[in-house]
C-alpha cells in the first residue's frame, strides 16, 4: 500500500510533516478555497487590527473562490505575497482565523469542512465560511470608500 494518496499527498500530513518538509501539492492542498485572503483589508495604523473588507482582488472569482490567474498573478497583481513557510510567520497576522495555513502554523487541526478533511472541496462554501458570492471588485469601489465595505470574517 501506498503512503501516497492519487493526488500527491501522504495522509495526514498536516498533522506530522513540517510545513517547510510539504510537498508542492501538500502546501496547496492546505488552502482551503475560502478566498478570503484575496480580500482587501485595511489595518489600523495605532492598533495593528486588520479588518476584512467585501472588495476584492481584481483577480479573485467571487463565484468559486480562485484566482483567476493564480500561476500569473504576479504579473496583474505585484504585491500578491506569497505564502511560503519562510514568509507565512511575517504574514499570519492579516491571514484568516479560519486559514488551514494559519492553523497548522498554530499546531491546531484543520476543521470538519476544510477539504483535506471533508474530501469535498465545496464543503467550505457550503459552511458558510468562504466569501463566495459576497464580493465587489476593487475597481468598482473607491479606495477611500473601503471602509464602507468592511466585514466581520466568516467562520
Amino acid at each position: 500500500m501506498s503512503d501516497i494518496n492519487r493526488d500527491g499527498l501522504r495522509p495526514g500530513f498536516w498533522k506530522t510533516i513540517p510545513m517547510d518538509e510539504l510537498t508542492r501539492p501538500e502546501w496547496e492542498a492546505i488552502c482551503d478555497g475560502c478566498g478570503k485572503c484575496c480580500l482587501n483589508k485595511l489595518e489600523d495604523e495605532d492598533t495593528g487590527k486588520v479588518d476584512l473588507t467585501r472588495v476584492a482582488c481584481r483577480l479573485l472569482d467571487g463565484a468559486t473562490c480562485l484566482c483567476s490567474k493564480y500561476v500569473m498573478r504576479h504579473q496583474y497583481v505585484p504585491e500578491c505575497i506569497v505564502l511560503t513557510p519562510k514568509t507565512l510567520e511575517d504574514n499570519m497576522y492579516w491571514l484568516p482565523k479560519t486559514c488551514g495555513y494559519r492553523l497548522v502554523a498554530e499546531g491546531r487541526d484543520l476543521y470538519p469542512w476544510h477539504p483535506l478533511i471533508s474530501g469535498d472541496p465545496q464543503t467550505v462554501h457550503a459552511a458558510g465560511v468562504s466569501i463566495k458570492g459576497i464580493t465587489i471588485a476593487e475597481g468598482d469601489v473607491d479606495e477611500d470608500d473601503w471602509d464602507d465595505y468592511i466585514i466581520e470574517e466568516p467562520t
